[in-house]
């Protein structure tokens, strides 16, 4: 398997120092950086939205994976593109269209995500593997940062593996949420190609250390 693909989440960030965080994030062995954009309705939190994520977009250096927790995502595709996002997932909860909302996101030049809250079964995914590029499993239900990893995650990631290898796909598989040194080792052995980390890397002392920790 390829090397593990380390996206940390600004989510954990302290927005008070911002463009020290980013400068750390550019110096870091990181490979993306995870934006999460919450509305209020589809998550019970609400995060930033498009003046953060342009403020973001000029300093960073890294590939910026935006991750809609929102309804009608599909609102905000030409404008995520327009910033140069590289990576944009969906929720599969919320979008009653999603083979037009990928078919929106990967014609305005981005990759296009898919993702699924923990209760949601990966087989609801068999038709639209084919069109994405990844697809993002939460292991706690989305909405805040810090939370606690679900277990139930590991075998979630098992069967996804074995469905995109059944179809000898090229799509990556993240994972979101309860990232850390004691998670990510089984994460990898299960299938997982991008670890997404928030609290793991920012609450950290050293959070260049826990990037590479996570890497290797």
């Amino acid at each position: 398997m390829k090397q593990t693909i380390v996206s940390p989440s600004l989510l954990a960030a302290n927005f008070l120092d911002l463009q020290h965080e980013i400068d750390m994030i550019n110096r870091s062995e990181a490979d993306w950086l995870h934006l999460d954009i919450m509305d209020g309705v589809f998550v019970p939190n609400i995060s930033f939205g498009f003046p953060v994520l342009e403020a973001v977009a000029k300093a960073c250096t890294k590939k910026m994976d935006v991750h809609f927790m929102t309804v009608h995502p599909e609102q905000y595709v030409e404008r995520t593109a327009r910033l140069g996002a590289y990576m944009m997932t969906v929720h599969y909860e919320a979008c009653q269209h999603l083979h037009r909302v990928v078919t929106q996101i990967k014609q305005s030049g981005m990759k296009a995500g898919v993702v699924l809250n923990p209760a949601t079964p990966v087989e609801v995914l068999t038709d639209i593997l084919p069109e994405v590029d990844m697809v993002l499993l939460m292991s706690v239900n989305p909405g805040f940062g810090g939370q606690k990893f679900i277990p139930q995650a590991l075998e979630k990631v098992r069967r996804l593996r074995q469905l995109i290898d059944a179809k000898h796909l090229n799509v990556l598989i993240e994972v979101d949420g309860g990232v850390d040194d004691q998670t990510a080792p089984a994460l990898k052995e299960a299938g997982a190609n991008v670890l997404v980390s928030g609290s793991y890397v920012f609450k950290a002392d050293q959070p260049e250390q826990r990037i590479l920790s996570l890497k290797s």
